[in-house]
């Protein structure tokens, strides 16, 4: 099989060979275009050409699915450890920089983004313009790793094991709320179990679940399966259904808390609005931070220890 030996590996060799990484990894041309950053015809363009330098085959390829051949699969796992020890060792060059440079990928919950980031990461863009972040909103489960993401953002008791997580925000308070004008047209509601007679707005979580939303007081739990004309799996677009007299939508408080300062909605069952965990930023912790994310998670703990002190 032509190689190609290490001293002659030109830019187009190694962009190449990155390529085709990324489609191994993905199994599909376009998610991989999107996460390099480059069209889907030119990504294949560039793996046929590296194919055709090498004389092998290394992906199979349908209308539907894309996977590796045995040479294909070989030669990804040699890649994976060769580029990963590439990027340890740019990383590493970090320890001598006065500033920390380059790109991070995050994939985050939308009610992270939308609290969080937009709050903290304007100013810590500001701080390290070298940095440059790429931000990933996305409520479906993640496996950060396997899809090329530097560190994620979740609910602290969704995190799966084996990864290191910091606490970013402050614990969660859930509401069920709704308009006023919704409110006054229909019954009252006294206990959890009577929004099985309401028009709840359901939601769709990233899994494909509908949630059953959760109530709390004094210690005893209650998880109701509320029905609903309208199915949602996006945060805002629930809110805005709800000021729009169309059902009581669940969520955390913060997401709405103008609203009801402004009266344009309501908290349903205040007495039983659970306390649930915060968010957390989780990343690997087998292998070396990228540059800028110790920095990054820095910038959310100031927050919140300003955040905490301002409620003092």
């Amino acid at each position: 099989m032509p190689v190609l030996p290490t001293a002659r590996l030109s830019r187009a060799d190694l962009a190449d060979l990155n390529s085709f990484l990324a489609v191994e990894r993905l199994r599909s041309f376009t998610q991989a275009a999107v996460e390099l950053g480059i069209t889907t015809s030119a990504l294949s363009h560039a793996v046929r050409n590296l194919e055709e330098r090498l004389g092998v085959r290394l992906l199979n390829r349908t209308s539907r699915t894309v996977s590796p051949t045995d040479a294909g699969a070989a030669l990804a796992k040699r890649l994976t450890i060769g580029f990963t020890e590439i990027s340890g060792a740019l990383a590493a060059l970090d320890r001598h920089r006065d500033r920390p440079s380059g790109r991070l990928r995050l994939n985050v919950l939308s009610d992270g983004a939308r609290l969080l980031f937009t709050k903290y990461l304007p100013p810590f863009l500001e701080a390290y313009p070298e940095v440059s972040v790429e931000v990933a909103v996305d409520d479906r489960m993640v496996d950060i790793v396997a899809a090329g993401f530097d560190a994620g953002v979740r609910f602290g008791d969704t995190i799966p094991e084996d990864f290191i997580a910091v606490r970013i925000s402050e614990e969660l308070r859930w509401v069920a709320v709704a308009s006023p004008r919704y409110l006054n047209s229909n019954p009252r509601i006294v206990e959890p179990e009577d929004l099985k007679h309401q028009n709840c707005i359901q939601i769709r979580m990233g899994n494909g679940v509908i949630y059953r939303w959760d109530f709390e007081k004094d210690g005893e739990h209650r998880c109701i399966e509320v029905p609903g004309q309208l199915c949602v799996n996006e945060t805002a677009f629930g809110i805005e259904m709800a000021l729009a007299d169309r059902g009581i939508m669940y969520c955390l408080e913060e997401r709405v808390g103008g609203y009801i300062a402004r009266g344009e909605l309501q908290i349903v069952l205040p007495d039983w609005a659970p306390i649930e965990p915060p968010f957390h930023i989780y990343y690997p912790g087998r292998r070396q931070m990228p540059p800028g994310l110790r920095e990054l998670v820095d910038s959310f703990r100031l927050g919140l220890g300003e955040s905490s002190a301002s409620r003092l």
